[in-house]
């Protein structure tokens, strides 16, 4: 298995040969190379072939609407999803899903995934030995508002390893999954916390070799979202379209 060494010289060759292009007039790489080596299942699960257009005749595309009704106000609250206590720091993250003009995306489905306070999903491949949590299951859902808003509430996060390198942590992170009209127009992403460590090191993150657009994924500290006594608040908004998108995840993403 490789070492971190190792990973960090290949993310600095690609961010050298990525800075150079755009000296060269080439536009920056916002959206992560589909086959990136320091990201080492990339190698084994990116598309090789051209992607092949199919004709909506022949194929049933469109999933169930998903109303107001079926999304109770409660769910964007992961914190309360049990009887007792979630252990670890309680946040709020409210922020706009937009257009690449800035007009809210409203009525959007949003789905809300993450790992316990202490890095573990509540999932059976989760094989990492830190303690799963009674009190706190993850998972969340809201409809955006008329003006694109959304808000949860949760637990932050805690790093996790996994297997790509030796010693490899992924830093804390919330996956987020919009819905279109369609299943085929589901996109999924990723906010992260603002000053963590691992950024240098993780592979996934640094698969995004334009620093602006890695930048997009950092969600900011805003007091005035923080709640008295209760929560730490953060802002982080999803820019669908545009030079100014939020960076998606290819097909191969995990962890």
């Amino acid at each position: 298995m490789a070492t971190q060494q190792v990973i960090t010289e290949e993310i600095r060759r690609i961010e050298t040969d990525a800075a150079a292009r755009v000296q060269g007039g080439q536009s920056p790489e916002v959206h992560p190379r589909r086959d990136y080596p320091p990201y080492r299942s990339s190698a084994l699960r990116h598309p090789t072939q051209n992607l092949v257009k199919v004709d909506p005749e022949e194929v049933e595309r469109y999933s169930p609407a998903f109303g107001h009704w079926d999304v109770s106000p409660l769910e964007s609250d992961l914190t309360i999803a049990h009887r007792g206590e979630p252990l670890g720091e309680r946040i709020t993250v409210t922020g706009r899903v937009v257009d690449g003009d800035g007009r809210p995306v409203r009525g959007q489905l949003i789905e809300l995934w993450q790992a316990n306070s202490a890095g573990r999903y509540v999932h059976k491949r989760d094989q990492h030995p830190a303690p799963l949590d009674p009190n706190f299951t993850g998972v969340g859902r809201v409809i955006t508002g008329e003006d694109g808003s959304y808000r949860f509430r949760t637990i932050k996060p805690g790093p996790y390893p996994w297997k790509n390198h030796t010693n490899a942590w992924r830093p804390a992170h919330v996956h987020f999954s919009l819905f279109g009209s369609q299943f085929t127009q589901r996109l999924v992403t990723q906010m992260y916390f603002p000053g963590d460590p691992l950024f240098a090191l993780d592979p996934i993150y640094q698969s995004i070799v334009d620093p602006a657009a890695r930048a997009r994924l950092i969600g900011t500290y805003d007091h005035d979202t923080s709640v008295p006594d209760v929560s730490l608040g953060y802002r982080w908004d999803i820019v669908l379209t545009g030079p100014r998108s939020t960076w998606l995840e290819p097909e191969h993403a995990d962890g």
